[in-house]
């Protein structure tokens, strides 16, 4: 098959989409759980009920839409506009329902309706936009610039989510304006970047997907079982296993910060919300200075060496607010070093696990024969936007146990000690996690590159006979056992 040659503006289009994957992303960790308790009035408990209330619609929500885009491509809609692309489109007009999430005043049943709404559009979005790196980019060098695209577009998405709040304050707004104005600016850039990736991407051809599959009509019934045992696979494949343990390390260790980042900054250091949107600027710039230094260290030590010093830093940045805390020290001069820190680490933490993921249907591929890039991607939107949730809404719960009141201008020393505890303890918690999954993790170029031959051969050679070295990474890479590749072990 003659590939289609990857120029700038495929690179740059598919990246801004991630002005939705992070950018929405960041804007929720950063700011809903604030938005929900100090603007609008919910008790933690009720803020964070939304949360999970959206991950049980979502546990059967994701999966699915993952499993419809793998077989999309069988319809009459999915041969006209693609079976991943289709519903990239479709989203286009649906996007700027994040800005009624930010309208203040409402009810809890409003803001519950809205957020869960905007997730399940969030979710028919990313998760066929995921599988587009795979699809466009067969080698590993095209896939990280991909992933660099797109974890470069984030950092700024993510500047821009922080200083939002500042910005338009500085025009005068009331608070609650401020956060509907950020709603609504993101909801335009959201429709922009989802039609730039429609126009300015293409899916793997559709002679080449239905090659290995049966032409035998399978019912209803059946289809739903093998959904799940399809999405239940993914998680047989060992690099995925530990793929997902360094993501959600990294992922999840900055949700639990940014949700008390800015209560650190109030209560803590007593700072105002709008000093806390400066802070947010400054540590997604270094963010952004990070990303670019971690792509070509990636390439050069690997991801998973890359991933242990991108975890070194963040936790010593992590510790210095701490210790700022602990010391009394709340100058501004003080919080620049720790934030700067923290935003190197977090740079790479961010651009690492969705470099390493584009490789991962080319594991499962050599194990299945088949090319299910929907399943992982349905699999990774439902952990990450599952474990997100979860980890704001323990934060939430855990505030509320420790005395916070919302809407107050200052809080109890017990409360403000959570804060310190939560920032601290439990951002070093699941970094530490994350640190000792990736010792286990070996996919790398050079070991991509034996992965892919065995690949060609299987395709050339249903039996074909491996060197031991060839032998050995495969068999590490997979989980399974040479003689039960390509679809010839237990069903996966």
């Amino acid at each position: 098959m003659t590939q289609r040659p990857v120029r700038f503006r495929n690179l740059l289009a598919y990246g801004s989409n991630d002005f939705i994957g992070a950018g929405a992303m960041a804007v929720v960790s950063s700011w809903v759980l604030f938005f929900y308790t100090e603007i609008c009035g919910l008790s933690p408990i009720e803020a964070t009920s939304i949360f999970a209330i959206a991950r049980i619609l979502d546990a059967v929500a994701s999966p699915l839409i993952g499993y419809v885009s793998d077989h999309f491509h069988r319809t009459r809609l999915g041969r006209l506009f693609g079976r991943r692309r289709f519903f990239i489109l479709l989203a286009v007009p649906l996007l700027p329902c994040f800005a009624l999430m930010w309208v203040s005043g409402q009810s809890y049943w409003y803001y519950l309706a809205t957020y869960v709404f905007f997730e399940l559009v969030y979710a028919m979005e990313i998760i066929p936009y995921e599988t587009l790196a795979a699809e466009m980019a067969p080698d590993f060098r095209t896939k990280a610039k991909f992933a660099g695209a797109r974890i470069l577009c984030g950092q700024l998405s993510a500047i821009l989510a922080a200083g939002l709040p500042a910005l338009t304050a500085s025009f005068g707004k009331s608070s609650a304006d401020t956060y509907l104005y950020m709603g609504a600016i993101f909801a335009v850039i959201f429709s922009l970047v989802a039609l730039a990736v429609f126009v300015f991407s293409w899916e793997r051809p559709r002679e080449e997907i239905v090659r290995f599959e049966s032409a035998e009509p399978v019912s209803p019934l059946r289809s739903l079982r093998k959904l799940y045992s399809d999405l239940w696979a993914t998680l047989r494949i060992r690099a995925f296993r530990l793929h997902l343990g360094m993501y959600l390390g990294g992922y999840v260790s900055q949700d639990v910060f940014n949700s008390v980042f800015t209560y650190f900054i109030v209560f803590a250091l007593l700072g105002a919300d709008t000093l806390a949107a400066k802070y947010l600027v400054i540590m997604y710039c270094a963010q952004l200075v990070s990303v670019a230094v971690f792509i070509p260290m990636c390439l050069r030590l690997h991801p998973a060496p890359s991933y242990r010093i991108a975890v070194t830093l963040y936790a010593a940045g992590t510790l210095g607010f701490v210790a700022m805390y602990a010391l009394g020290a709340g100058r501004e001069s003080w919080v620049l070093l720790p934030l700067i820190v923290v935003g190197l680490g977090r740079g790479g933490l961010n651009y690492i696990p969705w470099s390493v993921y584009n490789y991962m249907a080319d594991v499962d591929e050599i194990v299945t024969g088949r090319r299910r890039e929907g399943a992982f991607a349905g699999v990774m939107t439902f952990v990450r936007k599952a474990l997100q949730a979860g980890a704001v809404a323990l934060v939430g719960v855990i505030l509320q146990l420790g005395g916070f009141v919302q809407k107050s201008k200052a809080q109890s020393p017990e409360a403000v000690h959570t804060i310190v505890l939560i920032l601290g303890l439990g951002t070093l918690a699941v970094l530490t996690f994350g640190f000792f999954v990736s010792r286990r993790f070996r996919l790398n170029r050079e070991t991509h590159a034996v992965l892919m031959d065995e690949i060609e051969r299987f395709k050339a050679d249903p039996n074909p006979v491996p060197t031991p070295e060839a032998r050995a990474i495969v068999e590490d890479l997979s989980g399974w056992k040479y003689d039960e590749l390509w679809g010839k072990g237990r069903k996966p």
